[in-house]
Formats: structure tokens, sequence, C-alpha cells
């Protein structure tokens, strides 16, 4: 039988030790963050078995986070040239699993390299999908723009943001940004990939244009028609990621994984 469900660990701002071997490493830049605050039950059926959404006085979050990512490569050696930078645009919901770790769970990931999105789709199982994407900075001004180009997908969105000052370390900011991994379904289980980076520097922002579709198409019907109920913005962070593991396994008891999952074959 499962083991029963624990309650979820704290949230906290300084990510817990990342588990050796690491995996992969890359920087994400020009962070916007829109959240809409949803009951848990309009979106329980998104998630992967054994995982639940993560709640904060009752409600749960749909993030829409455009940025930029740059210089992923491997744990060690160069990093990936061309392929490894690219926009990217993503629709998330707060999870937490069994063991009372938290996390992410994507509903979908746009970005402009084809050849990243196959290669996450293959190894993570990540709902990747290709884009046409564009990125404007005007001093504290941010515009993003995607166009999914995707079978059976037809989808655009348009963003454009102001960040301003030093955005407030509340409970709520901590609860949608200190996510120390994402769960995923991949290979008939539930995963659970972890990752480390210094604390977010946040800034408020302003909403300046929203003309969205991403998250419709992820079957979250008119959610953008209103406001979204928070907003900031991020310089960005340095992030590296560790070795997946099942979901059912607690944080630091699991084994490096072997055979044809260990680090390096988990993504060949």
């Amino acid at each position: 039988m499962p083991p029963e469900p624990v309650a979820p660990e704290p949230v906290s701002v300084v990510a817990p030790a990342l588990p050796h071997p690491h995996l992969l490493r890359q920087r994400w830049r020009d962070v916007a963050f829109l959240h809409w605050a949803v009951r848990p039950a309009a979106v329980a059926r998104f998630f992967p078995p054994g995982v639940e959404p993560d709640v904060l006085d009752g409600w749960t979050y749909v993030g829409l986070v455009p940025f930029r990512m740059t210089g992923t490569g491997f744990a060690h050696g160069p990093t990936l040239p061309w392929v490894g930078t690219f926009l990217e645009t993503n629709v998330r919901l707060y999870s937490v699993d069994a063991t009372g770790r938290r996390g992410v769970v994507f509903l979908s990931l746009d970005a402009e390299r084809a050849v990243a999105v196959a290669a996450a789709r293959a190894a993570f199982g990540l709902p990747y999908r290709w884009a046409r994407m564009r990125f404007v900075a005007d001093g504290d001004v941010r515009g993003y723009a995607t166009r999914v180009r995707w079978p059976g997908v037809s989808a655009r969105s348009r963003i454009v943001v102001r960040a301003g000052t030093q955005a407030p370390d509340g409970p709520l900011e901590q609860f949608l940004t200190a996510r120390w991994g994402l769960h995923t379904a991949h290979l008939g289980r539930t995963w659970y990939l972890p990752n480390e980076h210094a604390t977010w520097p946040l800034r408020t922002a302003e909403v300046l244009e929203l003309d969205d579709g991403l998250i419709a198409a992820a079957g979250l019907g008119d959610l953008t028609h209103r406001p979204p109920d928070h907003v900031a913005f991020s310089d960005g962070a340095y992030v590296r990621f560790g070795n997946p593991t099942p979901a059912t396994t607690p944080r630091g008891s699991g084994k490096p994984l072997s055979g044809p999952l260990r680090a390096g074959k988990w993504l060949s």
C-alpha cells in the first residue's frame, strides 16, 4: 500500500541541499510572474498521480511565467551554444506530493528552440511545445510575445509589464516562488525533479498589456479575462537541477538513480 500522506514541508526561501550528482545548470532572466487565484477543485484534474494542488489560505494559483533562458548546460563542462539559450513562456500550477515536497506542475511550456523542446519532452515528459517568440526590453518595461507552432494548438500570448521597486517578502511571494522542484508524469510514474537557486530578487510589477490564449489552451477557460491577482518581476537567478526521483521517495532518502535513468542517461 502507498504510504500515508504527510504534511507539506514548510515554505522556505532557502533551497534544500541539492543531492549529487547534479544534472543541468542554466540561468533564468527577465522573469515575469503573473498569477490568478483559483479554488483547488478547479485544477485538481491536471495533477499527475500522487500529487495534488498546494494551497495557501484555501486558494491555489495558476501562473503565467515568461522569461529568457540562457547558459543551459550539463552540470560540468561548457554551456550548450545556441540551443541552450531561448525564450520560454510556461503555464504552471502549484503542487505537493504525498511525501510533503512542494513543487510545480507545468500545463504547457512554450519555447522557441525545437531541439530543446524535443529533448525536454523525451527526457522528462514535460509538455514543451515549439513556438515563435519575441522579447523586448526598454528600461523597466519588458514585452513577451508567443505564438504556438504545435499540431492541434492555436494559441498566442502578448504580455507587457513594467518592473518596479523591491517586492514585499510576504507569505504569498514565498509560496509562489520558493519552489524547489517539479512534478511530472513520465515512463509510467510520477517523478520529482529537484532544483536549487538563490532567493529570487523580486520586484513589484505592473501589467501594461495582457492578451493571452495560453491559459485557455491549457484548459482553464477565460481566467485571463480578469486581471491577475498577483504580479511580480525578477531580473533572474542561476539554477541547478538534480536527478529525478520517484514522487513517492521523501527528500534526502532516495539513492542516486542507476541504469537507464542515471545522470546523463536520463537525457539520452
